[in-house]
């Protein structure tokens, strides 16, 4: 008896802190992993650029402006901005009807 509440505690910790933030990875990964050339993506560290090249599987190269490219591991970007898709989309629309 004396056992049973250690492990009704370490079974309330798993469900309430470690299995949301192993999603909250495996949602991160899946983010880094989805970032490719032409999106417009932020880093943890503020940096906004548009991925040019995937030098490797860790590292990509962006453009911040023109001439201007950064190698970043990519474990570093914090956030898709746009889709190179969603550009593209976007560009396609017609500006109006007269």
């Amino acid at each position: 008896m004396a056992l049973l509440l250690p492990i009704i505690v370490f079974v309330g910790m798993y469900f309430l802190i470690l299995r949301p933030q192993q999603k909250r990875m495996k949602a991160r990964e899946a983010l880094v992993r989805a970032a490719g050339v032409g999106d417009e993506v932020a880093t943890v560290g503020g940096v906004i650029g548009i991925i040019v090249a995937e030098e490797s599987e860790n590292v990509v190269s962006l453009e911040v402006d023109d001439d201007v490219e950064l190698r970043v591991q990519r474990r570093s970007i914090g956030e898709i901005v746009t889709k190179a898709e969603d550009a593209t989309d976007d560009s396609d629309s017609p500006d109006g009807e007269d």
